[in-house]
């Protein structure tokens, strides 16, 4: 292969891995081929890990080539290099809950893929965890009854609010359980919220206490990802003023959030991500049959600068009971 040539591949194929390490720099988190990509931080780096060695080893056998393959392998190398330390800069994992104390919040995130996980085992995670609020995309208002049936019967009173886009399926419906201790919520079924799949929102009757919001988004697949932009822009307004905590499937990282609205620290809007404020922001929830350090972490729980994340943790107990994402646990504490 000509000098030139080679070199030409060399500085294209550098492009490429800078653009799919980072493509904030460029402003192309949202492209497609590269959200996707991105959002597999930790299965991306592992592949560019693979392809270094793989590299070396054809270039320690074929001379003729050596220099050109070895520059592409430290071009992977640099690619697995980069991913790996901002994984490492969100965390890989702090499970350390404090014991909640009076006037703590305890949200329990699940996209239970259309009921699969069931009342039984859905309602029993949230009472093993003493979960206040429970944001399940993906879950019908069926469900949610019987799930605060069995919550009621162990001394756990829910209020259950749904919005449903349609009864044919599953997955677009949203289901948001309250604590009866927090007070009365009310959910306006006809406000505009996320375009495809429904996102619930409910606000106070009396005023005190924080909008508690179910998300769930679109996810960034063709022809959807101008619709996954707008829901994303959505949620960061909801989440521009006042007092909120948000939870639920958003198909978007950190890494997507970068372009979006946001003010006083937050992550969207004002709103903070509990596993980037608790070291957890590595942790894949889906899907759940690859291992939680490979997948991609695209459920979240959030909240304006009242309440403060203390504990975090995405639960892998779960990965058999029928979902393909991971439950998500959030302690909060409200700021002082």
């Amino acid at each position: 292969m000509p000098r030139f040539i080679a070199a030409i591949i060399v500085v294209l194929a550098a492009a490429v891995a800078l653009v799919f390490a980072w493509p904030q720099l460029f402003g192309l988190a949202w492209a497609p081929g590269v959200a996707q990509v991105v959002a597999l931080r930790a299965l991306a780096a592992a592949g560019g890990l693979v392809l270094a060695l793989v590299l070396t080893v054809i270039a320690l056998l074929w001379v003729g080539a050596r220099r050109f393959l070895a520059s592409l392998a430290v071009i992977a190398l640099a690619f697995a290099g980069i991913n790996t330390a901002v994984l490492a800069s969100r965390g890989f994992g702090d499970i350390s809950f404090p014991t909640a104390a009076p006037g703590d919040i305890t949200v329990l995130a699940w996209n239970t893929l259309g009921d699969e996980p069931g009342a039984d085992t859905i309602a029993r995670l949230a009472l093993d965890n003493n979960a206040d609020v429970l944001a399940l995309p993906e879950t019908t208002n069926e469900l949610g009854l019987e799930i605060a049936a069995i919550m009621k019967a162990e001394g756990r009173p829910m209020w259950v609010h749904t919005v449903a886009y349609d009864e044919v399926s599953k997955a677009r419906s949203t289901t948001l359980l309250i604590s009866a201790d927090l007070g009365e919520y009310n959910v306006d079924t006809q406000a505009e919220t996320t375009a495809v799949l429904p996102s619930v929102v409910a606000t106070p009757i009396d005023g005190d206490g924080p909008t508690f919001v179910a998300v769930h988004t679109v996810a960034p697949l063709p022809p959807m990802e101008v619709t996954w932009q707008a829901d994303l822009r959505w949620v960061a307004q909801t989440c521009a003023e006042g007092e909120v905590i948000m939870a639920g499937d958003f198909n978007a990282t950190l890494d997507h959030f970068s372009g979006m609205p946001r003010s006083d620290g937050g992550d969207l809007g004002t709103c903070r991500d509990a596993a980037d404020a608790t070291d957890n922001a590595a942790v894949g929830t889906w899907p759940s049959r690859l291992p939680a350090l490979l997948g991609a972490p695209i459920d979240h729980v959030m909240a304006s600068p009242q309440w403060t994340a203390t504990g975090m943790r995405v639960i892998e107990s779960e990965d058999a009971a029928g979902s393909d994402h991971r439950p998500v646990l959030v302690q909060y504490t409200p700021t002082t």
